[in-house]
């Protein structure tokens, strides 16, 4: 691995054949934290003192972060900060190989045929806002966009607005009555050969999984360009887009033990080479004069100026983090706690689960059972019947419980259910059985406060 990374390998834990999950969950140092806990007594005083361990289970927002990438990003600044590419210096030197060796990671662990396709960014949302962009003079009037009518609005807002610039039809592929995609919708929707179709692979809101490699299949069938929006799933999934076969696919390190500030857009080299660069400037170019400019090649012609050189190192961290597992055991592992999550909070009365099961209604589009690869991944949202959401979120954690509520940057989805907004309980790596038990016993006193 890298210089900056070499002195955290101690840190990890090797893969093997006994899952270790108290190893695991050790190695990130804020779920040890203990923060004060309101104690109340049945009568409401909230007088009483304590304190508790953080139970967080807010991951889908963002991960905890091992000290191996804590590690990594302060050993880059102490020992190696300098400026990636074009410096003839050794910090320089030492720089651009970690920060490059991170490009050949990213590559490597989602299946990218090069490391020439892996564009560094901020995020899933710059990504993909890069991305629009970028494709702007390929649209024309009344060329047709397809989104997931599920999507986070970072997959929704970017298209309007390239629809706005060439005059484009954005239109939501319909869902059914608990928010899955309705693929018969889908498939008529398809019959209109979209210009690109916009996916969700994990639905950030529910946690559900689209079928995405049968939909993009079809997709490609159609003519049409095809993104992922894979922010949800790169900690949960084993990401292979080559197999996906997708032209653009975007995810986010802080969801996945790394970084805040760095994400990645994979294209295939073909599609990525005529996108028009969103940001010019420093290092995207070839040759710069006043009668005219060249742009560079990929992938520097795509991220111009200093990069987020310690997030990227930190990035690769993450990988090393996550490549140290045994996949089989982590996906057992978080699939049995969603499992028990889903059990016990279907034995609470005066809760409504979404997006996993049948609602009971018919309809080509009405309802549709969960399929073996719509099941909750990573996250699960719920309300109690007939009080707030930001009630219990607020309750729970003054309980040290951490749950997100709202609209989950989802409000055409929260529309669709016809919700102001939800709560969602979303489990990491570090997760455990015990994190559970606290969610479903602070909830039940929630439960008895509110109802």
């Amino acid at each position: 691995m890298t210089s900056a990374n070499q002195s955290t390998s101690t840190h990890l834990q090797p893969a093997s054949a006994e899952f270790d999950h108290h190893a695991i969950r050790a190695q990130f140092p804020l779920l040890a934290q203990r923060n004060t806990q309101q104690d109340g007594d049945s009568d409401g005083d909230n007088s009483g003192q304590g304190e508790q361990q953080v139970c967080y289970l807010d991951t889908a927002a963002t991960s905890q972060k091992p000290q191996c990438v804590i590690d990594a990003m302060t050993a880059y600044y102490q020992r190696s900060n300098a400026n990636v590419h074009r410096a003839a210096h050794q910090l320089s030197a030492a720089a651009t190989r970690d920060y490059e060796e991170v490009r050949e990671q990213v590559a490597s662990f989602v299946g990218a045929a090069s490391s020439r396709e892996i564009i560094f960014t901020q995020g899933t949302t710059s990504a993909i806002n890069m991305l629009s962009y970028g494709l702007t003079e390929q649209f024309a009037k009344d060329d047709v966009i397809l989104v997931d009518g599920a999507a986070h609005h970072a997959n929704i807002v970017p298209w309007q607005e390239l629809a706005k610039r060439t005059g484009a039809i954005v239109k939501p592929i319909p869902l059914t009555n608990n928010g899955l995609i309705c693929q018969q919708g889908y498939q008529t929707l398809l019959a209109q050969k979209p210009k690109l179709v916009a996916l969700a692979h994990i639905t950030n809101a529910l946690g559900t999984i689209n079928p995405v490699a049968d939909m993009l299949a079809q997709a490609q069938q159609a003519g049409a360009m095809t993104f992922v929006d894979g922010a949800q799933a790169v900690a949960h999934l084993t990401v292979d887009v080559s197999a996906l076969n997708c032209d653009f696919y975007a995810f986010s390190g802080h969801k996945m033990y790394g970084p805040t500030g760095i994400g990645v857009l994979y294209g295939k080299f073909e599609q990525l080479d005529k996108l028009t660069p969103m940001l010019t400037g420093g290092e995207m170019i070839k040759t710069v004069s006043f009668s005219g400019t060249t742009f560079g090649e990929l992938p520097n012609r795509l991220e111009a100026g200093t990069p987020a050189i310690a997030e990227v190192i930190g990035l690769g961290a993450a990988i090393e983090f996550l490549n140290s597992l045994d996949k089989t055991h982590v996906s057992n592992h978080e699939r049995g706690l969603m499992s028990y999550l889903q059990q016990q909070l279907s034995l609470l009365e005066d809760i409504n689960l979404y997006g996993i099961g049948d609602s009971g209604e018919d309809g080509s589009c009405g309802t549709q059972s969960v399929q073996p690869q719509s099941t909750n991944v990573g996250a699960l949202a719920f309300n109690i019947k007939g009080e707030h959401h930001q009630d219990v979120g607020i309750l729970l954690d003054q309980q040290n419980i951490a749950v997100r509520c709202g609209h989950h940057c989802a409000m055409p989805l929260m529309e669709h259910l016809a919700l102001a907004g939800c709560c969602r309980v979303s489990i990491g790596v570090y997760s455990n059985k015990a994190d559970i038990d606290r969610f479903i016993n602070g909830l039940k006193e929630v439960i008895d406060i509110l109802v």
